[in-house]
């Protein structure tokens, strides 16, 4: 199995740990850092290779990776020399993909099992399969819905829940033949190309452990439980 990693980001929300450090490299705990955790991860999950994108700092990341045999995988590298979003990094990687493979974030920390993300999309024949997490969202004001003029309800304060992407996806490299290499590519163009196309993504629903590094709040949650969740997110790494 074959995953690659979206490493090419400034981290501008992180600042100023991320002026001199690239965001996947943050520590977490006293011992690793989050890209460590997710090659360990990747490999106890069954991967045997991996890309790592990489743009801000990237030169850090390479030093820091190398070609990843210290935790069992084969890691190579594509250069983002612009900002590509979510999907445009991986239009100049095709030809060296296998038809389905795994994206995701560098900067996740979570006890998702990759592999059964991966293996679960490989037999849903899905263009793109999205990793979901339930997130509720308090809304800090008195909510009102009018029509005409009046008001025709109200909710005080209310807490709204979604299923939000955790940055994870399974994906078949043909769903994304029809794009041009070098152009920039989102992960919410690719979604609404797909439905406006009839081939909706599915979904990979997940309940367990998952914090976004990026978010100053998550990762000072991270390091903060690190100790206490090192056992699940490292099993078998």
């Amino acid at each position: 199995m074959h995953a690659v990693i979206l490493a090419g980001g400034k981290g501008i929300r992180l600042r100023p740990y991320t002026t001199t450090l690239p965001k996947p490299l943050v520590p977490i705990g006293d011992q690793h850092a989050i890209l460590e955790i997710v090659l360990r991860q990747l490999a106890a999950s069954g991967f045997s290779s991996c890309t790592v994108a990489i743009g801000h700092l990237g030169h850090i990341i390479r030093a820091y990776v190398g070609d990843g045999s210290q935790w069992g995988l084969r890691v190579d590298y594509a250069t983002e020399d612009s900002p590509l979003g979510t999907m445009g990094p991986l239009l100049p990687l095709l030809d060296r993909l296998p038809e389905q493979f795994l994206v995701m974030n560098g900067d996740i920390l979570t006890d998702l099992d990759f592999g059964d993300v991966l293996a679960r999309h490989s037999d849903s024949g899905a263009p793109l399969t999205v990793a979901t997490y339930a997130r509720k969202v308090a809304i800090d004001f008195g909510v009102l819905t009018t029509d005409s003029g009046r008001i025709v309800s109200f909710a005080e304060k209310p807490q709204l829940d979604y299923r939000v992407s955790m940055g994870v996806y399974g994906l078949s490299r043909r769903s994304l033949a029809a794009y041009t290499p070098g152009l920039p590519l989102g992960f919410d163009e690719l979604v609404l190309d797909l439905l406006a196309t009839g081939t909706p993504p599915h979904t990979y629903e997940f309940d367990g452990y998952w914090l976004d590094i990026g978010r100053p709040d998550d990762y000072d949650r991270a390091n903060a439980e690190f100790t206490t969740h090192r056992g699940v997110l490292l099993k078998g790494a």
